[in-house]
């Protein structure tokens, strides 16, 4: 029932024909600019964000564990790292609706009920430790015959940031996105559903594999936007649309997709923001005589047509790419080092509109590293200048009590698009960099 039909009953169009033109459906879909594929998919702070999400479960266990979780979603651990998930575009928009506490309704019943709770832990902790579909599996069956009110599959969108290859994200557009392709009858809010959509997903992904990938985003994203009605499903019978028709209601969505909705301007203008800034950051780095590293996954990207990694690092020196957390240092946006040498003198995370909380689990990685050569490094977080108390506030909830220690700094683009040449020309070392920041928090 929940996987596709075969269509070749009864002089039915056949599952060969209908396989070619979902991968005309698959293919218009990755050329298209603004549908997830592009847009999310193949976002770099798609994958910037994993390490910090896991990060932020682990937290969430440990208070869990501790008995220091509390008995409210709000200000919580849990709502710092959901809300992470949901700022990763549209594909994720509302993923904090499942997490949010109903009180008429007393769900989800992971914050009165201190075993309830504790389930909730375990399950999350249990799928971060295993390697294997089966483990996951088992642990979504052990919370399922607990029957907690209001705690479903939703929580699929957690473990997909533990298990990209192995889980799929689940939201109703991906829902209705997967019924309409396979003629499924997936309902929400149900492990067993969530789990026969699962091997549904599974499938169509090793039947398209060629045109997708081993991370079940992919195919998650395509699920998203036909479910969202961007994209028409092939006909699958005869009793179905024509297939002129869906062709040309295919172009008609290709037509749409050349001109840019306001949400999808303001992202691009985002990703183009983030890369100037980090430009101004590496130019004056090397004005100052430091060795400049940009993030591995922005090395290149372009800023007025140059590589932002052009005549940066290549590689981090041998202190910091053996050091804890160096996977996540090196996703640092950008990091002034000493000239030929391996101390990190100042370290910037832009933030230009996604959650402050990625950056701060990278800087946090680079304070802990477990050198002193890093210890005394400038932090500093690059953001908006409307953006002061935003990040003010989200610094004074109870997951971020350490970040005091950091002695972070608030850098706004008007500072520092004012005084970067003055800085640059007359400037040494940290001083005008620290004079133009702000004590955070």
């Amino acid at each position: 029932m929940l996987a596709l039909k075969k269509i070749d009953v009864n002089g039915g169009r056949g599952l060969a024909e209908f396989e070619l033109l979902a991968r005309q459906l698959i293919q218009r879909w990755k050329e298209d600019p603004n549908a997830t594929y592009q847009s999310w998919f193949l976002w770099d702070e798609r994958i910037k964000n994993f390490r910090s999400i896991r990060r932020g479960l682990a937290q969430v266990v440990a208070e869990i564990e501790a008995g220091r979780f509390g008995v409210a979603y709000r200000g919580s651990s849990l709502e710092t790292v959901v809300h992470s998930v949901a700022e990763q575009r549209q594909i994720f928009k509302g993923a904090d609706h499942a997490f949010l506490w109903k009180p008429k309704l007393r769900i989800p019943d992971i914050y009165e009920n201190p075993a309830n709770q504790r389930a909730f832990g375990r399950l999350l902790d249990h799928c971060a430790c295993c390697d294997t579909a089966e483990e996951i599996i088992a642990g979504i069956h052990t919370i399922d015959r607990l029957n907690i009110k209001g705690l479903g599959p939703a929580v699929a969108n957690l473990l997909y940031f533990l298990h990209p290859t192995l889980v799929p994200p689940f939201n109703t557009a991906i829902v209705n996105g997967y019924n309409k392709l396979t003629g499924g009858k997936v309902k929400l809010g149900s492990w067993q559903h969530f789990l026969a959509m699962r091997s549904g997903v599974l499938d169509l992904n090793e039947r398209f594999r060629d045109l997708l990938s081993n991370d079940l985003g992919a195919i998650g994203g395509l699920l998203f936007d036909i479910g969202s009605g961007r994209y028409p499903v092939p006909p699958r019978d005869e009793e179905d649309q024509s297939v002129g028709s869906w062709a040309a209601r295919l172009e008609q969505a290709r037509a749409e997709a050349q001109t840019l909705n306001k949400a999808l301007q303001k992202q691009g203008e985002s990703d183009r923001t983030h890369s100037e800034i980090q430009a101004w950051l590496r130019d004056i780095g090397r004005a100052l005589g430091y060795d400049i590293w940009i993030a591995s996954n922005d090395r290149g990207r372009l800023h007025d047509g140059v590589r932002l990694g052009d005549g940066c690092l290549e590689s981090l020196p041998a202190s910091i790419s053996t050091s804890i957390g160096a996977d996540a240092i090196r996703l640092i946006d950008v990091l002034w080092l000493e000239r030929g040498g391996d101390r990190v003198a100042a370290a910037f995370e832009v933030e230009h509109s996604t959650s402050i909380y990625s950056g701060i689990v990278r800087m946090l990685d680079l304070a802990l590293s477990g050198s002193e050569l890093h210890a005394t490094a400038g932090l500093f977080l690059v953001a908006p200048d409307a953006r002061e108390s935003e990040v003010r506030a989200q610094l004074a909830r109870p997951a971020f009590s350490r970040i005091a220690d950091l002695e972070i700094a608030y850098l706004p683009y008007g500072e520092l698009e004012r005084h970067r040449e003055a800085i640059s020309r007359f400037g040494s070392g940290l001083k005008a960099i620290k004079a133009i920041s702000r004590a955070l928090p």
